[in-house]
């Protein structure tokens, strides 16, 4: 059989993430056989001979480490400058809001960490609070990753070590001596550790319909902890378009609006550059419907917009450009939620050495959802107004996390971190690698618990220049 041959202008670095020098060797691959998981998993051990796994336990900050406060602002540079003293407010909650919102600083740190050369779809934003769950399109709850702005082809080591120092960071936030603390950043290694490994084992169509679907998750977990699992996915059921229209709109001349709650949420008439706010959304509406398939396409043609207001959500990403849209269908009972929410460039991208074949933001947020959740929103797609881009998702929809606020039940809640993240990994890299790298020992849980414990030290440090930066005047924080 002949191969296909096709130009690309896209760094080979993408491309060696999928196993293939560039994409005519990606497509070559069709014809020949590769090599298999027993292959694969001895490669990935081999990898340990120039990259230790010990050498993951050593933390120290670079000799010309960039000032943290310098690289926040630089962040808020482009973003809504009011509400940028919001974002500040809300990471100097404690040293894990901190964290929470700085994933460009340990970006930035880790780029001259060792790592072992494996690529995966990198999260990018790691931690223990951006998991939850969600309803898939067959209406079933499932555990999973849930946020995707940073996502980026990258190490599998960043995910793994930002999500232990955030197990150390949260435990120690609650009350958790050091012994307690790294056995929380322990707990997510060992978990992603043992399931890399199961995946591992895996035929690829197998790993790509897998889930941690809600018979596993309260399988998984200790009695005091199922109790508390099954709370949350009795609220995410709850949680659809219906019960968001009650708490988030009241009633105006017979139509529904969105209750302001400034600066949180606002019924903003004009964009930042001056453009009337329907007007703006038309021309979004016009880019995103093209990023949709046309069974969405018509399913989407029946609804029609209500009300638009401006939402601020998370921590990182306080002051980007975030949206809600109210349409409504057959009847004022048969109501969507839509969230639009600005996509800049993954605090990845300068540290990896290569591009990914996306031109839009957007759409690499889309796909890293895409390829790491294997069952993601039905109405995900991308669109640009106004020089900015957005990716747009289902705002309400069967959707619920955990409060990180009990230390008994952390280590059960770390491992079901650890398992999700060791999933999208599975789909988007090579688990029999990986798996090989890690090994069956203790080893890597011990380094990387190491790892954690010296950064969540950096991350107080961090924390206490933020506090400075306000005590002096530098930056400004307020509002909720």
């Amino acid at each position: 059989m002949r191969a296909v041959q096709l130009q690309s202008n896209v760094d080979p670095g993408f491309y060696r993430m999928l196993g293939a020098n560039d994409e005519g060797a990606l497509l070559r691959s069709f014809t020949m056989k590769g090599p298999s998981i027993s292959q694969r998993m001895a490669a990935g051990k081999v990898l340990r001979k120039s990259v230790p796994r010990a050498s993951h336990a050593i933390y120290g900050p670079a000799a010309k480490r960039p000032d943290p406060v310098e690289i926040l602002e630089r962040q808020n540079a482009t973003r809504v400058q009011k509400l940028v003293p919001v974002r500040y407010n809300r990471m100097l909650a404690s040293p894990f809001a901190f964290l929470r919102g700085s994933a460009a600083v340990m970006a930035s740190d880790l780029s001259t960490s060792p790592v072992s050369g494996i690529q995966v779809a990198a999260c990018g934003d790691m931690h223990v609070s951006n998991f939850g769950v969600y309803a898939t399109a067959e209406r079933n709850l499932v555990f999973s990753i849930n946020d995707f702005d940073e996502v980026h082809a990258g190490p599998w080591e960043w995910d793994l070590k930002r999500l232990a120092a955030s197990a150390t960071v949260a435990a120690k936030s609650l009350g958790a001596d050091r012994a307690q603390s790294e056995e929380a950043a322990r707990q997510c290694v060992s978990s992603y550790r043992t399931q890399i490994r199961r995946y591992a084992e895996m035929g690829y169509l197998e790993v790509w319909y897998q889930r941690i679907d809600e018979r596993a998750i309260l399988d998984s977990l200790t009695a005091r902890s199922r109790r508390i699992a099954e709370k949350i996915m009795l609220r995410a059921r709850a949680r659809g378009h219906i019960s968001t229209l009650d708490k988030l709109t009241e009633q105006v001349k017979g139509a529904h609006r969105f209750v302001e709650d400034v600066p949180l949420i606002v019924r903003e008439t004009h964009t930042e550059k001056g453009t009337p706010v329907k007007v703006a959304l038309d021309r979004f509406l016009h880019s995103y419907i093209d990023s949709l398939g046309y069974d969405r396409k018509l399913l989407l043609s029946r609804y029609h917009i209500v009300d638009v207001a401006r939402k601020v959500v998370g921590v990182g990403s306080v002051g980007t450009e975030c949206w809600m849209l109210l349409l409504q269908g057959a009847s004022e009972d048969d109501p969507i939620f839509l969230q639009l929410k600005e996509a800049g460039e993954s605090v990845l991208a300068p540290h990896v050495g290569f591009k990914l074949p996306f031109k839009h933001d957007g759409h690499r947020v889309v796909f890293g959802q895409r390829l790491t959740q294997g069952s993601p929103d039905i109405f995900l797609g991308w669109g640009e107004v106004e020089g900015k881009q957005f990716y747009i998702r289902q705002l309400a929809d069967m959707k619920g996390g955990a409060k990180i606020d009990d230390l008994e039940t952390l280590p059960d809640y770390c491992r079901m971190c650890g398992w999700a993240l060791a999933l999208a990994h599975a789909k988007s890299g090579d688990a029999a690698m990986i798996a090989g790298y890690c090994g069956n020992s203790d080893a890597l849980d011990d380094a990387f618990a190491r790892f954690a414990t010296s950064y969540a030290e950096q991350t107080e440090q961090d924390y206490e220049a933020l506090s400075l930066a306000k005590r002096t005047g530098r930056i400004k924080a307020a509002g909720k």
